[in-house]
């Protein structure tokens, strides 16, 4: 051990001086890419601030915001893990990033390191015709007909949980329930029904529960992809999760060549795909297209992701501001009730859905000021000018705000008010540049229609069946990051009955 240490103790200092010159070398990189911008002036090693925003995303963002509003730009910096990061604050820049999601420009992410926990087979990640041809295939799958049949999908799973929410507040009255996680397991619940239907058996369902729970605890954890670690948990889950949509895809392209009637999304997807190989080969074409089984199993991946999380985050403000708002309350009520009522046999339709303006005009209040997926990360995959004197950095990952946009442009913003999105406003029309809640550009929001439907009909159904009242303490409705954003509390009500249903 001795002469080992002797043969190396000469070297240490050349290795010192080495990791100083790597040290040195960082700190100039960052600066030079920082400049006059406000952000850090210098930054930990290596990890950079990716500690403070593990632990305290929350803070982390905020201050990230404020400095972006500190000066003309509309933008900050930082640096996490290597990589240098911006944060866009303004309205027009984050519409330059949108509308730039090319090979040469911006490549959405969907998380800092999205690419290797998502897989390749991801809708985000395409770009030009292929990524056209394939929202143009994926449009059927939310025509009125098919929110419909997704309708009353949802409509009996809704019902069925909010009857388990009521039975364990009858247990205990006086104590509140929190409902984050119960309304995750429900919209988990739901979007698999919707999704894919009758092609998960329970047993898969659970298999299917247990890794979607893996990824969304290593959403928010550290990169580190190694055994034991939180990540590379997350990763093995999503090619499970993955595997196994990849045989509900098969299973419904199977029944749907037997031109069976479509019961999910899966099914309409696959519906269209055939008429459209079909309609090729009537007029002598090639087949126009080819998904392997797999890439289908990443996109409905993609939904399951969009739907379940952002989902979640938006019926739990839901409750939070209706509850701080009665008169909005009982508006909704009257709104509902002038369409359906919870003691007649018939369900609520996605037509009676549409005639509820003021419930529409009350969810897209709900996602403008609680936007649930509050940035939208991209990666600079060259350099990109994005003001006369800024450069941004090829590599640099980039966080258009669309929460702080909810917040720029209209009256009055942090003021929580519905009438803002009826027809005899034109808010929605006048400031629509500034409702980036589904994002804009060729990457906005495919399903966004379907979200709405979602919301609107979770507040119908829950303000009508059930009576509730938050339990409130100090700070519960602060805003934490779960990855998309839920009231601090979790969401702690007092649930009852309302009506006999």
């Amino acid at each position: 051990m001795a002469s080992i240490w002797g043969l190396l103790s000469p070297w240490i200092p050349y290795f010192i001086s080495f990791i100083a010159f790597l040290l040195l070398l960082e700190q100039i990189s960052y600066i030079k890419k920082k400049r006059f911008l406000p952000g850090p002036t210098l930054v930990f090693p290596f990890l950079g601030n990716v500690i403070p925003l593990v632990t305290n995303p929350t803070k982390f963002w905020d201050l990230q915001s404020a400095l972006a509003k500190s000066t003309s730009h509309g933008f900050s910096v930082n640096y996490i893990i290597g990589k240098f990061i911006l944060y866009i604050h303004s309205t027009d820049l984050s519409h330059k990033v949108f509308a730039n999601v090319r090979p040469d420009a911006f490549h959405l992410i969907g998380h800092p390191f999205g690419k290797k926990l998502f897989g390749e087979h991801n809708l985000i990640y395409m770009f030009g015709q292929e990524h056209k041809d394939l929202r143009r295939r994926i449009a059927p799958n939310f025509t009125p007909k098919a929110l419909g049949t997704y309708t009353d999908i949802q409509q009996r799973i809704i019902i069925k949980h909010f009857k388990s929410w009521l039975d364990e507040a009858s247990k205990s009255p006086n104590t509140p329930i929190p409902l984050r996680l119960l309304c995750r397991d429900m919209n988990l619940d739901t979007s698999q029904a919707v999704f894919v239907g009758p092609y998960l058996d329970g047993e898969s369902r659970k298999r299917f529960n247990v890794d979607y729970n893996y990824f969304n605890v290593g959403l928010m954890k550290l990169p580190v992809d190694l055994p034991g670690f939180a990540f590379r948990n997350a990763r093995l889950a999503v090619g499970r999760l993955v595997d196994t949509l990849s045989v509900c895809v098969e299973q419904s392209l199977n029944k749907m060549k037997n031109e069976e009637e479509p019961t999910c999304l899966i099914d309409f997807w696959m519906q269209e795909n055939l008429r459209e190989i079909n309609e090729a080969k009537i007029n002598g074409l090639q087949k126009p297209f080819q998904y392997s089984n797999k890439e289908l199993g990443g996109y409905l991946f993609d939904f399951l992701f969009a739907a379940q999380d952002a989902s979640t985050s938006a019926l739990l403000w839901a409750i939070v501001l209706l509850d701080s708002h009665p008169q909005v309350l009982e508006k909704v009520r009257s709104d509902v009730a002038r369409f359906w009522s919870p003691e007649s046999e018939e369900p609520l339709t996605a037509e009676m859905l549409r005639e509820m303006k003021y419930l529409e005009a009350v969810a897209r209040e709900i996602i403008r000021i609680r936007a649930p997926a509050t940035m939208v990360p991209h990666i600079a995959g060259e350099e990109f000018r994005l003001t006369e004197d800024y450069v941004i950095p090829k590599g640099t990952i980039v966080f258009p705000s669309v929460f702080d946009s909810s917040f720029q442009g209209f009256p009055e913003p942090e003021k929580f008010e519905p009438d803002r999105f009826m027809e005899e406003r034109q808010e929605e029309r006048v400031y629509k540049k500034n409702f980036l809640a589904f994002g804009a550009g060729p990457h906005a929001c495919v399903g966004q229609k379907y979200a709405i439907n979602h919301l609107m009909l979770f507040i119908a159904m829950f303000t009508a069946l059930i009576d509730f009242k938050r339990h409130k303490t100090d700070g519960c409705d602060d805003i934490s990051y779960i990855p998309t954003i839920a009231p601090k509390d979790d969401c702690k009500v007092f649930l009852a009955h309302r009506c006999t249903r």
